[in-house]
């Protein structure tokens, strides 16, 4: 709603209802109908979302505009298209007997846009995957693809899809961080069922037992021999990072970083920012000027890191 006087009547009524109907609510503060009637008017601007634009006139500070537009009695109402009087009311009406009113006189509402059906996973993957065939460069759609087959354990086709981006691991992290989630399964791969045992002979009967109990064991058997161990730590962040556990990935690579924050040539933090990156799922789109969400376990992520980088 806006106030009208002489000095804007033809800026905010007259130009205004070329491109928009505005509604002139003709009142007067000492009127019982007219403060009955304008807060109905005011509720209605807002509930029609745009379709009219509300201009208040008092007739008592404005009478010359009053006598212009022959009003004789208030509350009156004049609707203006085109720089002209369309219809109007005179008198205090009901909010439903308005909204007829309106109804009749605007131009209908847009039709709300249907949102767009959610993809089942199966489709989501057909439509990257064809948009990587369509848009071989498109670094996004490939990056995602790679990610999806990973996620979906196909990784001799993720090896195949990486292969055109290969050379671009040194200048585009996330692909860097794709290199690092596949040579993670490679590594689990091949100590599937078997883990180096060179240890002294003291701790073998150790190790012979936690082997017996998989991979998971036999790192936190070394670790419980030595906590400062970061070759075996790394070792089980890699494994927890091939199955797609991040969070205990995470927490693994922490457990160096707080202690060696460069670690084997800043190998622990690296690995943890690939796993960020490769966790997240794609952002979803947001209107101009806003900014997308993060994934509350990325974000948690990310301020650990820093907290221990920083520090």
């Amino acid at each position: 709603m806006i106030n009208v006087t002489v000095a804007n009547f033809e800026t905010e009524v007259i130009t205004a209802s070329n491109s928009i109907p505005v509604l002139i609510d003709f009142s007067a503060p000492s009127s019982n109908p007219s403060q009955l009637q304008s807060p109905i008017l005011e509720k209605l601007e807002i509930a029609y979302e745009g379709r009219f634009k509300l201009a208040k006139i008092d007739t008592e500070q404005e009478p010359r505009l009053a006598t212009a537009f022959g009003i004789r009695s208030i509350p009156t109402s004049v609707l203006m298209l085109n720089g002209q009087p369309a219809d109007g009311f005179t008198g205090a009406l009901t909010e439903d007997l308005i909204k007829e009113f309106l109804d009749k006189q605007l131009p209908p509402a847009p039709a709300a846009a249907e949102e767009p059906a959610a993809l089942s996973p199966d489709a989501a993957f057909e439509k990257i995957k064809q948009t990587v065939a369509d848009e071989p460069s498109n670094d996004d759609a490939r990056f995602e693809f790679i990610r999806l087959l990973l996620q979906r354990d196909q990784l001799d086709d993720a090896k195949v899809a990486f292969a055109p981006v290969i050379a671009q691991t040194l200048s585009v992290r996330r692909f860097d961080s794709l290199e690092r989630w596949m040579n993670a399964i490679d590594f689990a791969d091949a100590h599937a069922d078997t883990h180096a045992n060179n240890d002294e002979n003291a701790h073998e009967s150790a190790y012979k037992n936690s082997q017996e109990q998989g991979p998971i064991a036999v790192f936190d058997a070394k670790l419980a021999l030595n906590k400062r161990d970061f070759e075996t730590r790394f070792d089980k962040a890699r494994w927890l990072m091939s199955r797609q556990q991040w969070s205990a990935a995470l927490d693994e690579l922490l457990e160096i970083l707080m202690r060696d924050k460069s670690w084997s040539e800043d190998s622990a933090r690296k690995t943890y920012i690939a796993i960020l990156d490769v966790m997240e799922a794609p952002k979803l789109k947001v209107a101009d000027g806003q900014i997308p969400l993060e994934d509350p376990q990325v974000a948690t992520y990310r301020r650990r890191l820093s907290s221990v980088i920083l520090s």
